[in-house]
């Protein structure tokens, strides 16, 4: 039964975690980059009151989850979740070295002067740290359906 509970939450936590990876960037983050400076700063600001801190939670509740079902998994889940958590470390290191870093960097800077246009690195690591979710939830979806 937990093993069963734990494989809903990786598929389902992945799942989440990946659609809203590729809703960002195939909708928001062109959005932000037709923005001129001010409504950028002004909307990055709104928008990340929303992903933060409940994305944090949810990869590390997903990661730990696959973890544990490295435990209860029979082979080859026993293999495929871990490979997925460790994918899901990979997003968390590139939000934090490469994504939030930026976005600290947004708070506090004026909507006119001098700056350095931050939309295409964080687009780039954005990318990235999608690339690897949904990795992540192509293994998790291969391990579950191993299981069966």
């Amino acid at each position: 039964m937990l093993e069963e509970v734990l494989s809903g939450i990786v598929l389902a936590g992945t799942g989440t975690v990946t659609g809203i990876f590729v809703a960002v960037a195939v909708s928001v983050g062109p959005a932000l980059s037709a923005m001129g400076r001010a409504d950028y700063l002004r909307a990055h600001t709104l928008l990340g009151r929303g992903y933060h801190p409940l994305m944090p939670i949810l990869v590390n509740v997903v990661t730990l989850s696959g973890f544990a079902l490295a435990w209860l998994a029979e082979p080859p889940g026993r293999v495929l979740f871990p490979v997925a958590s460790v994918l899901l470390i990979g997003v968390q290191a590139v939000s934090h070295l490469g994504n939030v870093p930026i976005n600290r960097s947004l708070s506090g800077l004026a909507a006119d002067g001098p700056w350095v246009d931050p939309r295409p690195l964080w687009r780039a690591w954005h990318r990235t740290r999608t690339a690897l979710a949904a990795l992540a939830l192509a293994v998790d979806i291969v391990a579950v359906l191993a299981a069966r």
